[in-house]
């Protein structure tokens, strides 16, 4: 058994001096202003549930600092990201994996959703062991010392009415039956969470999405799709289809309790009113949104349907999930010139709890019989100095270097703010 007191912890409600027990990777007791025990681990600032990142694309992280410049678009930067996935193989996928993946565990991150599309080798063809790429994800994770839900990404045409064209060749397994084959070969076992990703209604005709969301919702796994990215996905849709993405996904039974829309960008009220009847929730990745241009998602309006949030480090411009929670409330600011749409509490349950749902996780948070993941946020830097409320403080200044100490299933994965596992994550980054 395993002992924390944490300094405050955020258990739905701020409360001072809590006694975490654990023991076999799970919460066995929790102590609201506890006296001190002998032996055990102090945590300063504010424990949390483990921030969960759900949505993840680990291989556009080399794109850092890499597309910041120039007139472009989400179109000509999607050229530079194919020119990266034209690159990889297990091998330097598994290496580039595991330091992403360790900057995620830095930055406080216990549970990362994968949506993963880069299956085969460069000329289509598959690999020895069909699934070698998502096992290369897999070691990453197991490595870095982070829990992985794997969104394995069903990807069969290059636009509407358009075929695969060069390193798209690489993420389509021909078709849905296809894709499903593979996938039901991958038994990882474990804690890893193995759940589908139709990659959007660009990229794969609503026939095959049906069969996709019924493979997924078959077994209740978690179904991810990117939904309405780009006007000109909309317009094309509607083109195509009479319908916008998500009444075409909502027709072929794609939304559920079970499925998350990432991004959500450009949707109309009619559009906010299926996912929340059907219970589906949004992942937002408002870094991303920004740095590609493609515009600011209506998280106040989803918030107000009922709709549940996640939140999502995608391209990773960034990996701070205390940024990406601050900036759905901040850009909704920016959007609607009005303030306070969401709350501290409920941003930060975004970045937390509802990750952990959208990735088929438990989503109790720090209570008795959920799995012991937390996470330690200073409160006594420059940047939070004089701030009364801890869970303000968290979202609305603290950031990622401000993480101290990383609990994932009852073991230390960083500690002081050092990796516990990986020797160099920047020299590993740099590589």
């Amino acid at each position: 058994m395993e002992t924390w007191l944490c300094e405050y912890a955020w258990l739905g409600h701020t409360a001072h001096n809590v006694l975490i027990e654990t023991a076999s990777g799970s919460i066995t007791e929790v102590t609201e202003d506890a006296p001190v025990p002998d032996g055990a681990t102090r945590l300063k600032g504010l424990t949390v549930p483990g921030f969960v990142n759900a949505h993840s694309h680990a291989f556009h992280r080399v794109l850092r600092g890499r597309t910041e410049t120039g007139a472009d678009s989400f179109w000509t930067w999607r050229e530079r990201m194919y020119d990266v996935a034209s690159r990889l193989d297990p091998d330097s996928y598994h290496r580039l994996a595991r330091a992403v993946y360790g900057e995620m565990a830095l930055a406080g991150i216990t549970t990362v959703g994968e949506f993963h599309y880069l299956h085969h080798g460069p000329d289509g063809g598959r690999y020895d062991d069909p699934n070698a790429m998502g096992a290369a994800l897999l070691a990453a994770a197991d490595d870095a010392g982070i829990r992985l839900t794997l969104l394995d990404a069903c990807y069969l045409r290059g636009g509407f009415g358009a075929a695969l064209e060069g390193v798209q060749v690489r993420f389509s397994d021909g078709s849905a039956a296809a894709w499903a084959d593979r996938v039901d070969l991958f038994q990882p076992g474990g804690d890893v969470v193995v759940g589908a990703a139709i990659h959007s209604v660009r990229a794969v005709d609503l026939e095959a999405a049906s069969d996709v969301a019924a493979w997924a919702h078959g077994i209740q796994a978690p179904l991810h799709f990117h939904l309405s990215e780009q006007p000109d996905e909309n317009e094309a849709c509607i083109e195509a289809t009479g319908k916008t993405p998500t009444r075409a996904l909502a027709d072929v039974g794609a939304l559920g309790p079970h499925a998350t829309a990432v991004h959500a960008t450009h949707l109309g009220a009619g559009d906010i009113a299926l996912l929340a009847r059907s219970g589906t929730s949004v992942c937002l990745c408002p870094t991303t949104e920004r740095q590609l241009g493609d515009g600011i998602g209506p998280g106040a309006e989803l918030d107000a349907a009922g709709v549940p949030l996640a939140v999502g480090s995608d391209s990773h411009a960034v990996i701070d999930l205390m940024e990406e929670a601050r900036l759905v409330e901040l850009h909704d600011r920016l959007r609607t010139s009005a303030r306070g749409g969401h709350t501290a509490a409920d941003l930060l349950a975004a970045a937390t709890i509802g990750g952990a749902r959208s990735l088929g996780r438990d989503d109790r948070g720090l209570s008795v019989g959920a799995p012991a993941d937390f996470t330690a946020v200073r409160l006594d830097t420059v940047r939070t100095a004089g701030i009364d409320d801890p869970v303000a403080a968290v979202i609305h200044a603290s950031i990622a270097e401000d993480v101290t100490d990383v609990v994932v299933a009852g073991r230390p994965i960083v500690s002081g703010g050092q990796h516990a596992v990986l020797d160099d994550v920047t020299a590993e980054l740099a590589a």
